[in-house]
């Protein structure tokens, strides 16, 4: 398609569509030179790559040593992506972009599913793939096969409205002709995925970043943006094997400019300094709350609701308060339910490097080793790569930093799976307990568990911290063992946001003598002495 001619009509057609897409487009980074061809094409399914481009099979020996194939690493023969027009690809021409469909789009969770379940999907993948698959009925070693090698293909992108669940990253598979644009640093071209919004369909967009001629190689960086020389070498390793000599997995304290940035994002302003402030015996204080929890359950005679917040004593809000300095300096009395810079212990990376001061740098016995991805990738990789030399268990679970329920959480021992995280949410990587406590489920068998501790922080300095005893219990639903990591039922306890699973519930009271009869070398006291070490 050589030129795009927009009248009147679409002239509209184009500002609705720059109202709905500019950020999109500049997020992407595609040059405003294409966005009405790009409108045009989108709106009217224009697929034409065809028509500019080919694959070519080439041998291993024939490549450049600049391009890497990511082609199975068994395949004696790789493809690359041509220019196939004669008068060749111009960057300065606006009509030089092309949408690129995807073959497989998905989350994680259910990637297994759909490999066994939707017809012609595993033998398409595996063909993209490099590997052998013949039949027409599901392998579960050929899917296997597919949950492997897919992070040398996968690419993703994040919706940026909706619920929490419906914001977990996407994960995609581009189609042939896009899975076969081999990996250069230096690129003849860029891609990258855009959601079309009227069709709530993604696409992926290449255009080129020179001009190309008959029979040149389509390229693309695939840490594209990546400036650090060592995080870029690691970004790579799916794809090219790499020395991380001379890298420690020693993990430094994050600069104080870390945590200034984080203060400075939460908007955050600090109190001023206050006298201790004390009650005296009998007075009834007020309650101001916008929480169901606290009007449903709040029932002591020295408590009054309130629905005015400014003659309240006690704030026990749920949205995030901003303002200490204003209560400090107006209301230094009031006793709220959040502290200023709580998200040092409230989100996984923070809450990783702070305690790592309690273990001179390993962090404390009872929270397993742990990387930020995005601050820590070749430390975690060099970690990775020790344990793996010495034969150790290498399973690991990578969480998002601030999300909770097990949302776009993922266990496993594959180092790429683990790499191309980084690509997604922040998220830090910690190692997966491999032999945890279990607890004997009489119509299950031995299952994962997990207690839940309600703590009070009264004070930071000095420390004064509260543990209320009942504590809350979540079990999983099926045998726990080192496989199928995918298994939500098996590998996590968070099942009461789950639909269509059982949730178990036990009473604390009758959970005690239960795991006393099961592990009777350990008394109950013993281990909430245990578990009280912690605090």
């Amino acid at each position: 398609m050589e030129n795009v001619s927009i009248n009147g009509g679409e002239d509209e057609l184009y500002e609705a569509f720059l109202a709905l897409h500019t950020p999109a487009l500049k997020a992407a980074g595609i040059p405003p030179l294409y966005w009405k061809t790009l409108c045009y094409k989108l709106t009217n399914e224009v697929f034409d790559a065809g028509e500019v481009f080919g694959i070519m099979r080439v041998e291993e020996d024939d490549k450049d040593e600049n391009v890497h194939s990511s082609s199975n690493p068994a395949a004696e023969v790789s493809c690359k992506v041509v220019v196939t027009r004669e008068s060749g690809l111009q960057a300065c021409h606006p009509a030089s972009i092309y949408l690129v469909d995807h073959a497989w789009t998905y989350r994680l969770e259910s990637a297994r599913q759909q490999l066994m379940e939707i017809p012609g999907l595993l033998g398409r993948m595996a063909s993209l793939m490099g590997l052998s698959f013949h039949g027409e009925a599901p392998d579960p070693d050929v899917v296997e096969l597919v949950l492997d090698n897919m992070w040398k293909f996968n690419q993703t992108y994040q919706l940026s409205q909706g619920s929490a669940e419906e914001k977990v990253p996407v994960w995609y598979i581009m189609d042939e002709f896009g899975s076969q644009v081999q990996h250069s640093s230096q690129p003849s071209c860029c891609m990258a995925p855009f959601f079309f919004a009227p069709q709530q369909i993604a696409y992926s967009v290449l255009w080129p970043i020179q001009d190309l001629e008959n029979g040149d190689e389509v390229t693309r960086d695939y840490a594209y943006g990546e400036a650090d020389s060592l995080v870029r070498k690691c970004r790579l390793l799916p794809w090219l094997p790499a020395d991380l000599e001379g890298v420690s997995d020693k993990t430094p304290e994050p600069t104080d400019l870390y945590y200034e940035t984080i203060l400075q994002e939460n908007k955050e302003k600090l109190p001023v300094e206050i006298s201790v402030h004390s009650v005296p015996e009998g007075t009834v204080l007020k309650v101001f709350s916008e929480m169901k929890q606290v009007l449903d359950h709040l029932k002591h005679p020295r408590f009054q609701f309130t629905e005015d917040e400014d003659e309240a004593d006690i704030l026990w809000k749920y949205s995030h308060i901003r303002d200490y300095r204003k209560l400090s300096e107006e209301r230094p009395h009031v006793l709220l339910n959040q502290y200023p810079c709580e998200t040092i212990l409230t989100t996984k990376d923070c809450l990783a490097s702070v305690a790592r001061r309690a273990g001179q740098g390993e962090g404390p016995r009872w929270l397993p080793r742990t990387f930020n991805l995005q601050t820590e990738l070749p430390q975690f990789i060099k970690h990775y790569q020790k344990r793996q030399e010495r034969g150790e268990d290498n399973h690991w679970i990578c969480k998002p930093w601030n999300l909770a329920r097990g949302l776009d959480t993922h266990i496993t021992n594959s180092l790429d799976y683990i790499i191309r995280q980084r690509e997604s949410t922040p998220k830090v990587v910690c190692k997966y307990l491999e032999d945890p406590v279990l607890f004997d489920r009489e119509e299950v068998g031995l299952v994962k568990f997990d207690i839940r501790y309600m703590v009070l922080l009264r004070s930071a300095q000095p420390l004064r911290l509260y543990a209320y005893n009942v504590f809350w219990l979540r079990f999983a639903n099926r045998p726990f063992s080192l496989d199928r990591f995918d298994d939500y039922q098996k590998h996590y306890t968070v099942m009461n946001y789950a639909e269509g699973v059982q949730l178990k519930q036990v009473h604390y009271d009758e959970f005690i003598p239960m795991f006393e009869r099961q592990y009777p070398q350990y008394p109950w006291k013993q281990v909430e002495i245990c578990v009280g070490v912690i605090w």
